[in-house]
């Protein structure tokens, strides 16, 4: 059975054979589900500050 991982950014579920797998130097391996969540994570974007994110924390 494929193991489902889920995105490094938003926290959705990438299914097998979809999504982007990056490598860090130091070996870290970061899944994105798409090309968006990738491209925030190469902006340095904090997935807590961002509304669509899972991650998103309301702030007042």
């Amino acid at each position: 059975m494929p193991k489902v991982y889920s995105c490094s950014f938003c926290g959705k579920q990438v299914e097998p054979g979809s999504g982007l797998t990056y490598v860090l130097r130091n070996g870290t391996i970061l899944h994105f589900c798409s090309s968006k969540c990738f491209k925030n994570f190469k902006l340095g974007r904090d997935p807590k500050k961002t509304p669509w994110s899972a991650y998103y924390v309301a702030r007042k």
